[in-house]
């Protein structure tokens, strides 16, 4: 066992005024299965990458063990897949491989396949089965959700449960619940770490928010009750200084010098009550510094005029002379919150896809009610170019509302005039939702919409969702939210 330090931690990238970290300290045992969770663009992968030295940074970092990185980056992606395994664990041997891809569910065969004919997840599974076949070394999983439908994630989070020495970024609460026993938050103030699970984490989390809100609540009272008394003190000693130049109403002149001692008595009160107060405003300003979820989103769908929007019968869309998959026959209803649930590569996407009107060959029989409108939210962001006003402008929606959305879910300033491109990807998965949250639709299709996107910000769509009951569809591999959000679930 040993310790990773960081003392007095400061980051700032070469291009920006503001520190990623300013002056963090704390300190993580190389034993424990790590969850790292935090908004969009707080700095998760780097700091991952500063342990790793990939950037030059002020304090210090203590460290007695190698840091491995994944997803691992494989030069040549053509070669046999048993080949590059040696290549990054070359002290282990093929008995051990072969044991951990069984944890896995991998096939052996996987083993003697050109690596880049595996699948996404598979590449996923073998990276980290010989990524942690290193042993003594430290390793840094960076979200290895975003290829896994949820069988796999349910396989890899039991791997992972079964390992310790890492640090896993995931933003899948059940995924987090299922392999970790501490957490690292980066906070909007602060960096913590707790023993437990994720769940463990937010309930304490919302427990110290509750007292905090309370808190903030009693001063809010009191603040309110001092510069009403401030404001009266001061209006008193005002009155009382001005009848130093009258006459009484005997004739005499008043006393200037009782007056005036009388006045500054008053006058110097009601500047211990403004010291008052602003020590109060100032113990406020300490609260709610971590609170995450900002106010409520809002949608404004539409209601169609009948019953079933679209129809699908005996549908099988076509690439080439290849069928994607088996036929699928269902109907979207009114209020219909359905989730396609399936292996990756079983056509969810390409239904999705044929339904929102991309040209995609297909037999069978789409029937969709007319004038209808839909909202999509597509897997790709590679797409996006420009500011954030660029993209409201290209894609015909309110800017102000636009970008008032990406402010509740976390977005700073100084980002609405950044180049997209310069954005972390759950950033730009943001933009994408944010855009169909401005178009009023009668049905909204959404394609695996919470990849990259953090823990709180799926809690806000979340109860959006539940709130205002929009008709969509969607694919999502989030076992939490599917749970939560359809109504209907449609096996593939």
């Amino acid at each position: 066992m040993s310790v990773i330090k960081i003392e007095n931690l400061t980051f700032a990238y070469p291009s920006s005024f503001d520190n990623i970290f300013e002056n963090v300290s704390f300190q993580i045992d190389t034993n424990w299965k790590l969850g790292f969770i935090g908004r969009n663009g707080r700095g998760k992968t780097t700091f991952l990458n500063i342990l790793q030295g990939k950037y030059e940074y002020q304090g210090k970092i203590t460290s007695s063990v190698q840091f491995d990185y994944f997803p691992y980056s494989v030069p040549d992606r053509s070669k046999i897949t048993n080949s590059i395994l040696q290549g990054i664990c070359p002290i282990a041997e093929e008995w051990q491989i072969m044991r951990e891809l069984s944890y896995l569910e991998v096939d052996e065969n996987c083993l003697y396949r050109p690596f880049d004919t595996l699948s996404n997840g598979e590449q996923t599974k073998v990276l980290l089965a010989a990524l942690f076949l290193n042993e003594g070394h430290f390793l840094l999983i960076d979200e290895p959700t975003n290829h896994l439908d949820m069988r796999a994630r349910e396989l890899v989070s039991a791997y992972l449960r079964k390992k310790k020495s890492f640090i896993l970024v995931s933003h899948d609460r059940c995924f987090l619940d299922g392999c970790i026993d501490h957490v690292l938050s980066i906070n909007r103030s602060n960096i913590e770490v707790q023993s437990g699970n994720y769940s463990s984490y937010m309930e304490n989390f919302e427990r110290q928010q509750d007292f905090e809100r309370r808190q903030n609540s009693r001063l809010q009272s009191d603040i309110q009750r001092l510069q009403e008394t401030t404001k009266r003190t001061a209006n008193w000693a005002n009155k009382v200084e001005k009848t130093k130049n009258g006459i009484l109403d005997s004739g005499l002149k008043p006393d200037k010098g009782y007056i005036g001692h009388k006045s500054a008595k008053m006058m110097k009160r009601a500047k211990d009550v403004e010291a008052r107060q602003q020590k109060e405003i100032e113990q406020k300003s300490t609260l709610l510094k971590n609170v995450e979820i900002e106010s409520g989103l809002k949608i404004s769908p539409l209601t169609y005029r009948s019953e079933r929007l679209i129809s699908l019968s005996d549908v099988v869309p076509f690439y080439g002379n290849n069928k994607v998959c088996k036929p699928v026959t269902f109907d979207i209803m009114r209020g219909d919150r359905i989730a396609l649930e399936g292996k990756n590569g079983c056509g969810k996407s390409s239904i999705l896809k044929l339904l929102y009107g991309h040209s995609i060959d297909y037999l069978g029989i789409i029937e969709r009610g007319s004038n209808l409108t839909i909202s999509y939210v597509p897997q790709d962001t590679s797409r996006l170019r420009g500011t954030l006003s660029d993209f409201a402008f290209s894609e015909h929606i309110d800017e102000s509302l636009f970008k008032a959305i990406l402010h509740k879910m976390g977005f700073q300033r100084q980002q609405f005039e950044k180049d997209i491109t310069n954005f972390s990807e759950g950033q730009k998965k943001k933009a994408l939702i944010a855009k169909s949250l401005c178009q009023q639709a009668h049905l909204y299709i959404w394609d695996e919409p919470l990849n990259f996107i953090d823990t709180y910000s799926r809690i806000q769509i979340e109860n959006l969702l539940m709130q205002f009951r929009p008709t969509m569809i969607f694919v999502e591999h989030d076992k939490t939210f599917q749970n939560k959000i359809a109504t209907r679930i449609i096996k593939f």
